[in-house]
């Protein structure tokens, strides 16, 4: 009986673990050339703050997520995406990333280290342009 049971425990994980790999997982796709930008972004008019902002973002971001936070293909992922839309991923998240770094978990792109250098205020002003971008891209 233990027997029968540990038999079908184990064909249950593996059935799970087919099931995780082949059918939730995304299809792999064609590698565009690495560091393509991943999602076209409209930019706005910026205020001063997110024009402050970009430039933050241009000094300590961009490197990974592309010009415009548009991603890079093999690097980074878009921040103007769905993804990152506030009710899901709040101004806290970016703060924490930025700050202690981040666990991959959305994109197939590897753990974010810690932005070194990048205190608080600057980070407020990364948001604000992040943000503007995401509205004018229709993420609300």
């Amino acid at each position: 009986m233990a027997r029968n049971i540990i038999v079908a425990v184990t064909a249950i994980a593996v059935a799970a673990i087919l099931i995780w790999r082949f059918a939730l997982q995304p299809e792999p796709r064609e590698m565009a050339s690495a560091g393509a930008a991943l999602v076209e972004v409209t930019v706005p008019e910026l205020s001063a703050e997110a024009s402050s902002g970009e430039a933050l973002f241009n000094a300590n971001c961009a490197s990974c997520h592309g010009t415009n936070a548009a991603g890079q293909d093999g690097v980074a992922p878009p921040l103007v995406h769905i993804i990152y839309e506030p009710n899901h991923h709040g101004d806290a998240a970016f703060h924490i990333a930025a700050q202690r770094g981040v666990r991959a978990h959305h994109w197939p792109f590897g753990d974010m280290p810690p932005v070194k250098g990048v205190g608080g205020d600057d980070i407020d002003k990364i948001v604000t342009y992040v943000r503007a971008l995401q509205r004018a891209n229709g993420i609300h």
